[in-house]
């Protein structure tokens, strides 16, 4: 009895040690007799006791790296603080097993060493503006010898360009000194087109009231020529229609009286503006001045 609950309990175990689970994006590397064999992938895997052993564990997720931050040199021989996040995934398990003893520490110093190198190349503002080529730069070199270690590179960021204290303060003076050039340059041109344009509205004004002034004139010119020229038509048909009540039969006699009074009219009125009155030699003979003014008359009606 007790052997075979000895047995049962070794069949237990062997089955038990047979048996191994993997884990989703998960790798175990399975050796045999202290030699590579297999890579168990996720799920249900079976394997011989005591003959095979899991040498190695490998996560297929994306990994995160922080790498130590370094200080590099530039190519204006500035010293500049720099460190940054590398982002790697294991694609190969054998390769990451037996390729290298240590690839994460690898990754992270052949980093740091690609990363000085592409700085040395660049002057100190060029390093703020091409943080994307430096990025591109270290993933290039990184990719290419991670391979043999089984690892792939996915990308890498630069948390922090940090330069010396007394570069930070020259940066900031002069990029106050920038802003307040631009600000002045800014205030200029502003006054430049509020001059241009006080200028052009004087002169579209100037333009609008010469053309008002000149409209006027033209305006007044044409009133008057025409008030003239109704003037002249208004004497032209008074005329006319004189000359014709005069033809007509009591028109004499009727330009004989209007003759005699504004004569009376204009005798009457010679001693009210002046003192001094120029009197005809035959005042008293008022019959003979208008018989006098009628014969005017009268010769201007005779065709």
């Amino acid at each position: 009895m007790e052997l075979t609950l000895a047995i049962f309990v070794v069949v237990l175990l062997f089955i038990l040690k047979s048996v191994k689970v993997v884990p989703q994006q998960h790798a175990l590397v399975l050796e045999r007799m202290g030699r590579f064999h297999s890579v168990l992938v996720p799920g249900l895997n079976i394997i011989i006791p005591f003959i095979d052993r899991i040498a190695y564990r490998h996560s297929l997720k994306e990994v995160p790296l922080d790498v130590q931050s370094q200080v590099c040199i530039t190519r204006d021989n500035t010293q500049l603080k720099v460190d940054g996040i590398l982002y790697f995934q294991v694609t190969d398990p054998q390769r990451a097993s037996y390729g290298s003893s240590d690839y994460i520490l690898a990754i992270s110093q052949l980093a740091q060493t690609t990363l000085r190198s592409v700085i040395g190349k660049m002057e100190l503002d060029k390093t703020f503006e091409e943080r994307d080529e430096i990025n591109r730069a270290v993933v290039a070199a990184l990719d290419e010898a991670a391979f043999s270690w089984g690892v792939k590179v996915l990308r890498y960021e630069i948390k922090d360009l940090v330069p010396p204290q007394d570069i930070l303060h020259a940066m900031q003076a002069q990029i106050t000194a920038e802003r307040g050039k631009r600000a002045r340059i800014a205030e200029s041109e502003g006054r430049q087109i509020e001059q241009i344009n006080l200028a052009t509205g004087a002169r579209e004004a100037a333009i609008q009231e010469s053309e008002g002034r000149r409209q006027a004139s033209i305006n007044q010119a044409q009133g008057q020529a025409e008030a003239m020229r109704l003037v002249a038509e208004a004497t032209a048909e008074a005329l006319t229609r004189v000359g014709a009540a005069i033809g007509k039969d009591g028109g004499m006699a009727a330009v004989n009286l209007k003759v005699a009074e504004q004569y009376v009219a204009a005798f009457s009125q010679l001693a009210k503006e002046s003192n001094t009155v120029i009197m005809p030699a035959n005042v008293a003979d008022i019959g003979g001045l208008i018989a006098s003014a009628m014969s005017v008359v009268k010769q201007q009606v005779k065709p």
